[in-house]
């Protein structure tokens, strides 16, 4: 479907030279999380400010490759604003969906992996599944998400303490 890989690269290209949500926020009340990819060496930092449970604001910086920071971006515009629950079902099924074309890339069989959940709607997210062409990308475009699961584990953990 070369229509749709060319809308997908438009989408990507478009998040890549117009980033969503970049800035910092002031910590605290936001948690700075950093990432690092040490392959391709691609950065990624993520202001998180979590409160009553949901993701209030966020905002993003680094530098790095196309994919990782278009990633970063998708990712800001798709969790900012929604409840930890639904930002942690949104990090779930990216990764299902790079896991799942990662797998069938390697030959392994699809009930293997963990499947994304039909009832999470990607958006423009899924133009980032042609990443997995390219294994060696994956790594860039999950690292944004990775990062957010960690500010999200983190204020958590702080959450519980402070209860």
């Amino acid at each position: 479907m070369p229509g749709l890989e060319d809308l997908y690269r438009e989408i990507i290209l478009d998040h890549y030279r117009n980033p969503r949500n970049r800035g910092e926020l002031p910590t605290p009340p936001a948690r700075k999380v950093e990432g690092f990819n040490p392959l391709c060496g691609d950065e990624i930092v993520v202001y998180l400010d979590v409160e009553d449970g949901k993701v209030a604001d966020l905002r993003i910086g680094g530098q790095g490759c196309s994919i990782s920071q278009s990633s970063a971006s998708m990712m800001s515009a798709a969790v900012r604003g929604k409840s930890v629950e639904e930002a942690r079902a949104l990090i779930r099924a990216f990764k299902a969906m790079m896991s799942i074309h990662e797998s069938k890339l390697d030959g392994e069989p699809e009930a293997e992996t963990s499947a994304p959940d039909p009832e999470v709607k990607m958006g423009d997210l899924e133009a980032l599944q042609g990443v997995v062409k390219f294994p060696v990308r994956i790594k860039c475009a999950t690292l944004s998400w990775n990062t957010l699961q960690q500010g999200l584990d983190e204020a958590e953990t702080n959450a519980e303490v402070s209860a």
